[in-house]
């Protein structure tokens, strides 16, 4: 062969490996997470450690509908197709821009095919943390996303719905769950991801005793039917269906749902799922057993929904230890051999490492035994839980006197100690209690949704990750009244068995949940009877209780002084006896000193280099800087939300933390290189790519969580 034949040959094969699988170069960002691997990476290397100091914004798009009175946030991982950049914004719309310049092309208003104003109270709010894109043989593509309980799916080129797809373009996720959940909270926070035809999704629901089942489905991406199911909970006669004691808990226990997206090896045509627990999150004594398929890892055929195999990380977990990210789908190299493999980040800090094709551990996983000596009757505990010997977990676990914030003044870390000393505290599985329980990480991780980014040149996972301690506190519930009531003592009881693991006893909110003092000064009670009804946000919808009860509720967090001597009048009960639980938790609460400072000592986040190969840990650096501290000149980190995206620029992306900095780290040694600040926090994972010869980098910025100002915007980077 001649060398100009063979140039042209070798030029042949590259063009047709270029377009085999546009989501595998990694240079644009069609998917979440940027492909289906689930690995943030791309191969753009236009911005480097050499340049990156000169980053410009290049365009800056604002949604115009940030609810700054509410909180409002965007947690969106935007994805480019074809120069189109598509996202969502507070208010559940959905949005396309041009790449290079920002400009609006349409706007899609969910709300507009309802014929009603947007209403949180009526609807529903979810955060959406992305969407999906599907283009047909004809090249014609679609987004799919969802709105409160709706999977919308939306012709790209106009922003208008799809006549065929369910009903009139959409479909409620509350059908073909096998079971009457019409009446109980669904929704999705995290896109659905295709296969051939198929859009698969997951959902979120409810965490208390009111819980729809987390099943796993896929739709038919032209006309919206049901292709198939995976039930989370087993029903009689499928595998796992023993794990339960109740024979009857598939009717009944809710939860074990994929609330953070999905994997997928495409070439293989598996689906990798990462499931949360059972509900309610910290009594089981109502769902004994092991709990499958709660808190697992599970490898499904794409194109049927039958597993291949599973791994269970937490035994019927009481600690609300979800699977935070789907797996990232990597190559670990082991005794000079390469090993597709998947590595999955947990909220409890560790990163559990298989065969992508059987499920087998690549590093050493033990069954460990816990303690099981837990106050609250009725609960069984698991006598062990997993735990892997490598790699080593990438944030602390246990919570010693060493520990406490050396940032506080002496009176109050003496404080502290001694409120440390009082809680139920010494390893990762210490049993939920009535004295308080130390939860460590806290309930939102270790890892949480941003999930890892991952580099297939050297094969290091990067990840952030939260370090704050939490209590965790276990209450008996009141219990129904064998006399007559009044209104006021009737809503002081539904709001104890139903609104306090939120809210708090004295109404004074509690982690991401707000006050309800003075509530009465912004919403009529017939707007917080609605909002208890359908939900919002993080509040799932309470659609099982009566409206007596519920206008009962909104009496006692008003303060209504009419209901005082009103009798109540109980509607016939329609509640289930597995929904009434002995115990609640008395709030999301962190383990703060009485300044509000935390208890325990920095760094609060962290940004994390795992070598897979090895197990060990590369580096660790503090992520953000604790505005409370920043005119001490400490990097403390902060707690942080969205993920990192790693570049074979050498560069790893990231935002996430609440001082409204956008960073860039040497993926090398965590050095940090770039930093500058953003409108509003950006509480999301950013997106690389290229588009007229240039790379960009884009991150929402919505702010809204830790106490940050509400934003609308979505800012892009390039160089000059």
């Amino acid at each position: 062969m001649n060398s100009r034949l063979a140039i042209t040959f070798l030029a042949f094969i590259v063009s047709i490996s270029s377009c085999s699988d546009k989501h595998e170069l990694h240079e644009s960002w069609e998917v979440y997470a940027g492909s289906k691997k689930n690995i943030r990476y791309s191969t753009l290397k236009e911005v480097d450690t050499s340049n990156v100091a000169g980053l410009q914004v290049a365009w800056t798009y604002h949604t115009r509908d940030a609810d700054t009175a509410n909180s409002s946030q965007i947690q969106c991982n935007p994805i480019v197709v074809d120069g189109v950049l598509y996202g969502t914004t507070p208010k559940l719309r959905l949005f396309a821009v041009d790449a290079i310049t920002g400009a609006e092309k349409w706007v899609f208003d969910p709300f507009d095919t309802l014929n009603m104003k947007f209403d949180a109270s009526h609807f529903g709010m979810n955060n959406i943390r992305g969407v999906t894109y599907y283009s047909d043989e004809k090249g014609q593509g679609r987004v799919f996303y969802t709105a409160g309980p709706r999977l919308y799916s939306i012709n790209a080129a106009t922003g208008v719905p799809d006549q065929l797809f369910g009903e009139n373009g959409s479909i409620d996720l509350h059908d073909g769950l096998d079971r009457d959940v019409s009446n109980l909270y669904v929704t999705s926070t995290s896109p659905g991801i295709i296969y051939k035809d198929l859009l698969i999704v997951g959902t979120r629901v409810d965490e208390g005793p009111y819980a729809a089942p987390g099943h796993i489905r896929a739709f038919n991406v032209h006309t919206g039917k049901r292709a198939w199911i995976f039930h989370t909970i087993p029903q009689p006669g499928e595998p796992g269906y023993e794990s339960w004691e109740d024979p009857e808990a598939w009717k009944h226990i809710g939860g074990a749902n994929v609330w953070s997206g999905f994997s997928m090896d495409e070439e293989k045509g598996i689906l990798f799922a990462a499931t949360g627990s059972a509900s309610f999150d910290f009594y089981g004594g109502r769902r004994k057993g092991a709990n499958l398929y709660g808190n697992c890892l599970l490898a499904l055929n794409a194109q049927t929904g039958k597993l291949i195999w599973h791994f269970q990380q937490v035994h019927h977990d009481v600690w609300d230890r979800d699977f935070p990210t789907p797996p990232a789908l990597v190559t670990v190299k082991r005794d000079g051999r390469s090993i597709e493999a998947v590595a999955q980040p947990t909220k409890s800090g560790f990163v559990f490492v298989f065969n992508r094709l059987t499920g087998k551990p690549l590093f050493d996983i033990k069954e460990t035994p816990v303690n099981t000596d837990t106050d609250l009757e009725g609960e069984k505990l698991s006598p062990t839980q997993p735990v892997p010997v490598l790699p080593k977990p990438f944030v602390r676990q246990v919570f010693t006197e060493n520990d406490i914030n050396p940032l506080l003044p002496d009176s109050l870390r003496a404080e502290v100690a001694g409120r440390l000393k009082s809680y139920r505290n010494g390893n990762l599985f210490m049993p939920p209690s009535k004295q308080g329980t130390i939860v460590l990480p806290g309930f939102d991780g270790g890892a949480e949704w941003g999930g890892p980014a991952y580099d297939p040149e050297t094969g290091i996972l990067y990840i952030n990750a939260n370090e704050m301690a939490w209590v965790l506190r276990m209450i008996d519930l009141t219990k129904q009244p064998e006399k007559k009531e009044t209104i006021a003592q009737a809503g002081k009881r539904l709001y104890m068995n139903n609104c306090l693991a939120c809210h708090g006893a004295g109404r004074e909110g509690s982690g991401n949940y707000p006050t309800l003092k003075n509530i009465s000064r912004k919403y009529t009670e017939d707007e917080i009877s609605k909002l208890i009804s359908s939900g919002r946000r993080m509040m799932p919808a309470f659609r099982q209780l009566t409206r007596e009860e519920r206008n009962a509720i909104t009496a006692f967090v008003t303060d209504n002084s009419s209901s005082v001597e009103k009798p109540f009048v109980q509607a016939a009960d329609s509640n289930a006896k597995y929904f009434k639980l002995p115990y609640t938790n008395d709030g999301y609460k962190k383990f703060l000193a009485s300044n509000g400072r935390p208890a325990l000592g920095p760094p609060w986040g962290t940004l994390n280099a795992i070598d897979l190969n090895t197990g060990e840990i590369r580096w660790s650096v503090p992520l953000g800087t604790d505005p409370a501290f920043a005119d001490r000149g400490i990097e403390t980190g902060t707690e942080n939300y969205g993920g990192p995206v790693v570049t074979a620029g050498g560069l790893i992306f990231i935002a996430a933390t609440k001082d409204n900095k956008f960073r860039v780290f040497n993926k090398k040694t965590g050095a940090k290189l770039f930093e500058t600040d953003l409108p509003a926090s950006g509480f999301a994972t950013p997106s690389v790519y290229s588009r007229g010869g240039k790379q960009f980098v884009v991150i929402a910025c919505g702010g809204g969580k830790l106490n940050t100002k509400s934003g609308d915007s979505y800012v892009a980077f390039k160089l000059p």
